[in-house]
């Protein structure tokens, strides 16, 4: 007899219990449950891999097919505040009770005959694969969690795979440099099928493995292209031109790039999942993912981001910085202790004013007190002359009633540095920036 649970939370707790690691790599154990559970896809499937830009994508290819009529799915992690947000049916977020059904059937197959070990983030992404997998869907989009080779996701041969951006991070499981980082991301890739590159400056090493397997690939800069001006911006891909596009809703330099990377995508699925230019703009113009690049309205700005490597918060740096002038920048950072974080703090540094250091709720992170000392070490090479304020917090909520407390209605605030950070804003809901309101309300 498997075990059987009531709730989603005593699943989530069972999944914790079973393997010792966090992050197992080896394909044979989830391939060997997702066998006995007969998991298979009747529809396309658009697979997601790269460091950076892979939610965005995701959910620009969920608004697009959305506005085109079709029924979608999308898987992606980590999630901001509740496990059902990794996985979204017809551009809603599961019920928790759709989900229960499956986790009983992964259970049931995992401990059928010899009883198969699988790890927190195997087990609950069979359980969403299944989920998926017979809801009907026309179009089902798997964001890729770590690499791609050796990745859960990866036991399903995507219709299309897209590689966004690729830079350092993971690097104790995925390898030390972009060229081998690469190589485990193009493990999504599959041969005769369209494999869309749309990090402008690729490793060379996805481009080998592409041409090496027969994969159809299409490269940025080659195969497809995008031009614009300050108010609007065209593409063009193999055969397809849209011209006169408003920008994506979601903000950000780098957004463009994974737009582009999506309507390639689409374009390369025309014959099996055509879309309109109308749902291609409509779908664009509407797409929404929290934390990335998220601008929060009221007084003062609140900016909210996942950048949790050195990559990203480069681009939140230059989106920061292409928002014009505040008086003073208030910053809220949280992040894991193996994370490139000198790195991380320089890149942005002379853009804040005020730190808030803040502790997050996992044994990854690194404590408030450890951030405010490599930070400090960060100015001593920078050869910091002014003097910024630092201080440390307990948790995510807490810093940000610091920096509202020590605001003026004209600065500024961003909260950065990890899914931990953003998500610990974002529990009680979006935070509504009138700071009496706030600070009465988290008080109380």
């Amino acid at each position: 007899m498997h075990t059987e649970y009531s709730t989603l939370d005593a699943w989530l707790a069972h999944c914790e219990r079973l393997h010792p690691q966090n992050i197992a790599l080896g394909l044979e154990r989830v391939r060997e449950v997702a066998r006995r559970l007969d998991l298979r896809f009747d529809c396309p499937v658009v697979t997601v891999a790269g460091t950076n830009g892979k939610g965005s994508s995701c959910a620009m290819l969920e608004a697009i097919a959305l506005q085109a009529g079709y029924r979608t799915g999308v898987y992606g992690s980590p999630h901001l505040v509740r496990f059902e947000e990794r996985c979204r049916i017809r551009g809603d977020v599961v019920a928790t009770a759709d989900l229960l059904p499956h986790f009983g059937a992964v259970e049931e197959a995992r401990t059928r005959d010899a009883s198969v070990s699988l790890s927190y983030f195997e087990f609950t992404t069979l359980a969403i694969l299944r989920l998926m997998s017979q809801a009907g869907l026309d179009v089902a989009i798997l964001e890729v969690g770590l690499g791609g080779r050796l990745d859960a996701t990866n036991i399903v041969d995507a219709d299309c795979a897209i590689v966004t951006s690729i830079d350092l991070d993971h690097m104790e499981y995925l390898g030390p440099d972009r060229e081998s980082i690469g190589r485990e991301k193009a493990g999504i890739l599959r041969p005769g099928r369209p494999a869309i590159v749309s990090d402008p400056v690729p490793p060379q090493s996805v481009v080998a493995h592409a041409e090496a397997i027969g994969a159809d690939l299409w490269r940025f800069g080659r195969d497809f292209n995008y031009s614009g001006d300050q108010q609007q911006w065209s593409w063009a891909g193999r055969g397809r031109r849209y011209a006169g596009l408003a920008y994506p809703a979601l903000r950000g330099a780098n957004q463009l790039v994974n737009a582009s990377g999506v309507l390639a995508a689409f374009e390369a699925l025309r014959g099996v999942l055509p879309v309109t230019a109308q749902a291609v703009r409509t779908g664009l113009a509407m797409v929404e993912l929290p934390g990335r690049f998220q601008i929060v309205p009221g007084q003062p700005t609140l900016v909210l981001d996942v950048a949790h490597n050195p990559h990203s918060v480069a681009a939140l740096a230059a989106n920061l910085d292409a928002m014009g002038f505040y008086p003073t920048t208030h910053a809220v950072f949280g992040a894991m202790a193996d994370k490139d974080l000198g790195a991380m703090l320089a890149k942005v540094q002379p853009l804040i004013d005020r730190w808030y250091f803040t502790d997050l709720p996992t044994p990854r992170a690194e404590s408030a007190a450890q951030l405010l000392a490599k930070w400090r070490a960060v100015q001593i090479v920078a050869g910091q002359r002014r003097e910024v304020p630092a201080s440390t917090y307990a948790d995510p909520l807490a810093a940000l009633r610091g920096a509202i407390a020590a605001a003026d209605p004209a600065d500024r605030i961003v909260v950065f540095g990890s899914f931990y950070t953003v998500g610990g804003v974002l529990k009680d809901g979006v935070p509504r920036l009138d700071a009496p309101h706030l600070n009465a309300q988290n008080s109380a």
